[in-house]
């Protein structure tokens, strides 16, 4: 195995500037690797140590030397290089890593050495946590800031109910159970959630079953179009969906062809058009000059001269670069701040080491407290250490992405064009649309239906008049008139409750509807009592003068009429202390019943629920009775018990079983 030599540290001698104490950076800028950001990154952190040591308004006594090794995005080589770093002269002051995972090595391990760690290229997550990295600062927003853009955009739009898709990796693992707090606080429900690992078919096969509409994509370019290869199987797009993703993709990621997919350019086309991305704004939308007299686009056009000429869009880095630029600003102002404190302490910059705590505290506060205008946009870092910065909103429209909006989250602010497009009349619904529909007695019914029951009444008022009337003709007398008076008297009162059985929530408002359902109770009962009982008090009398065979005519028993009066009252009294005791008990109330729900016609993306207003109350069944034979029987046998016991009293059984004999 060969001997692993030390790479030498770059170092930049350019310029020296005599009399001045020089503070050391210590960087890492990867040049090669997975993210090769350091290609635009480290020539833009040059042109801000050129200008802040040319400042005289800016550490006037101090020069800021950047020593800096290429870490290839690799946390293992980032390792040994993070070793020769501080165990090599002169001390750094600072560290200055690049991509997340080297982030994450050096944030943890700085706090042995007092270091404050500020980097250009981290977004992950985890390095938002200050127990684990606390003096860690950074210039790249966290992955997390595009969640309040996108619950800011759910609200917009009045959506309560989303879903998400993610590709298992930490980083959005972790910006999804972020989001999934934010989404929580701002009452908005995540109904789905799917992940995979490399193949999205059965994950997108989830989201269609369960009928997502909004759905949170997070996952990495090339995973991107695997996924929208099956959103255009499982026709998961069009105008009832919306799909949000990350806006770091390249401007034509779903026409680049790819052999993992087998759908066509025109079918990723068709299947992503409309979708919204968020984008973290790493160049000042604005034309404004801030710590560095240079504006976004000055920036730019030094930055492209410094290059030589290469292309931006092969240049690893070139979009995060105005953060780096910003980052050394950030770094050369917190040590300006520090330097009237340090010196009321008896400490100064230049006595630095690693075992000094009283400066890398001073730095920290400087750190945590600023706040100024860099090319990126305004610098301010959050209680985590991450920079707080605007995200530009964009959606796709017709193969094209175009600016819809700008969130500034540290102010809440939205910025709208108010120019996003939509496949339908406006943004979808988040849900099936279901649409409660009360269903109706129909009219016509009711009508033809009281048209009978009037007609029925009328006959009752001619027979009673009639009864009435002939009341001293010998047959009426004979046939126990007032137990007829009291029959047509029921059957009008039971024909009566076809009235108010046919008044809805149509005719009258929910607050009386109790009321009806009490008069329909009682008007029923009562009428079918008074019908039912004279008429049955009737026939039993009949029944007892005609099986009499073996007397004489002029010898029979007759029954007393008030024998079957008193009868009838007891079958309507019992009727009542029921009733009395129902409405006490268990009073009846509205209640509305839900159908099974029915599509309408037409490509609508609604469902129609049919609902139903009627009487009912707790223990409906209880009081109605189950309509079994078991419980018909026990009702009959208690009504028997009760004629049986009022007929032996009356002495009709005796006579009854006399004539038998």
């Amino acid at each position: 195995m060969g001997k692993w030599v030390t790479p030498k540290p770059v170092c930049h001698y350019d310029r020296h500037y005599k009399g001045k104490k020089k503070l050391y950076i210590g960087a890492l800028f990867p040049m090669s690797g997975g993210w090769p950001g350091g290609q635009a990154c480290l020539p833009a952190a040059q042109m801000a140590l050129d200008l802040v040591n040319k400042r005289t308004d800016i550490l006037p006594d101090y020069e800021l030397e950047l020593i800096h090794y290429d870490s290839m995005c690799d946390p293992g080589e980032a390792t040994k290089l993070l070793y020769d770093l501080l165990y090599t002269e002169p001390i750094k002051i600072v560290l200055m890593p690049g991509c997340s995972s080297v982030s994450t090595l050096v944030a943890e391990a700085a706090r042995m050495w007092n270091l404050i760690v500020l980097s250009y290229g981290s977004s992950s997550p985890a390095l938002s946590n200050r127990q684990r990295f606390p003096t860690f600062f950074r210039t790249h927003p966290s992955a997390t800031l595009h969640n309040p853009t996108r619950v800011q955009l759910f609200q917009k739009w009045k959506w309560t109910k989303i879903a998400t898709i993610q590709q298992t990796t930490e980083v959005f693992t972790s910006t999804l159970d972020d989001l999934e707090e934010r989404v929580k606080e701002a009452g908005i429900e995540i109904s789905v959630r799917q992940s995979f690992l490399t193949d999205p078919a059965v994950a997108v096969k989830n989201l269609k079953r369960q009928d997502a509409r909004i759905i949170v994509g997070l996952f990495y370019e090339t995973e991107a179009r695997k996924v929208f290869c099956e959103v255009f199987k499982e026709k998961l797009y069009g105008k009832k969906y919306v799909w949000f993703l990350i806006g770091w993709y390249a401007d034509n990621w779903f026409k680049i062809k790819d052999p993992s997919i087998n759908c066509t350019v025109e079918q990723m086309t068709e299947a992503v058009e409309g979708h919204v991305t968020t984008e973290i704004v790493m160049l000042n939308p604005e034309t404004v000059r801030g710590a560095s007299n240079l504006t976004s686009q000055e920036f730019l056009a030094q930055l492209m001269s410094k290059l030589g000429g290469k292309n931006p869009e092969e240049t690893g880095g070139f979009q995060e670069a105005p953060l780096a630029y910003d980052a050394v600003w950030a770094l050369a102002l917190a040590f300006n701040k520090t330097v009237g404190p340090l010196k009321a302490k008896g400490h100064r910059l230049e006595d630095f080491n690693y075992n000094n705590r009283d400066i890398t505290s001073e730095i920290y506060r400087a750190m945590n407290t600023s706040s100024f205008e860099g090319v990126s946009g305004h610098v301010v870092f959050d209680a985590q250490g991450s920079r707080m910065a605007w995200t530009l909103i964009e959606q796709l429209q017709g193969g094209s992405y175009k600016k819809i909006g700008y969130y500034d989250s540290t102010k809440g602010n939205l910025s709208w064009y108010g120019n996003d497009k939509w496949i339908g009349s406006g943004p979808p619904a988040d849900q099936t649309v279901v649409i409660e529909e009360f269903r109706y007695l129909s009219q016509k019914l009711f009508v033809s239906v009281s048209v009978f029951a009037g007609l029925g009444i009328l006959l009752g008022i001619v027979c009673l008049t009639f009864n009435i009337y002939n009341s001293n003709v010998r047959y009426i007398q004979n046939s126990q008139p007032y137990l007829n008076n009291m029959t047509a008297v029921g059957c009008m009162m039971a024909l009566a409750a076809v009235f108010p059985l046919g008044i809805d929530g149509l005719h009258v408002h929910r607050r009386q509807f109790p009321v009806i359902c009490q008069f329909r109770l009682w008007l029923l009962g009562l009428g079918f009592s008074l019908a039912y009982g004279s008429m049955f008090t009737k026939i039993w009398w009949v029944h007892t003068v005609f099986t009499k065979k073996d007397e004489k005519k002029d010898k029979r028993k007759h029954l007393e009429p008030w024998k079957l009066y008193a009868t009838v009252c007891v079958l309507l009294g019992i009727d009542i202390l029921s009733l009395m005791i129902w409405q006490i008990v268990d009073p009846l109330h509205i209640t509305v019943e839900k159908f099974t729900r029915e599509a309408p016609k037409g490509d609508l993306d609604v469902l129609i629920q049919p609902l139903l207003e009627h009487c009912s109350s707790e223990k409906m069944n209880t009081w109605l009775g189950e309509w079994n034979t078991n419980h018909v029987l026990q009702h009959c046998s208690v009504t028997c018990l009760f004629l049986l016991l009022f007929l032996y009293t009356c002495d009709i059984i005796p006579v009854v079983l006399h004539a038998l004999h």
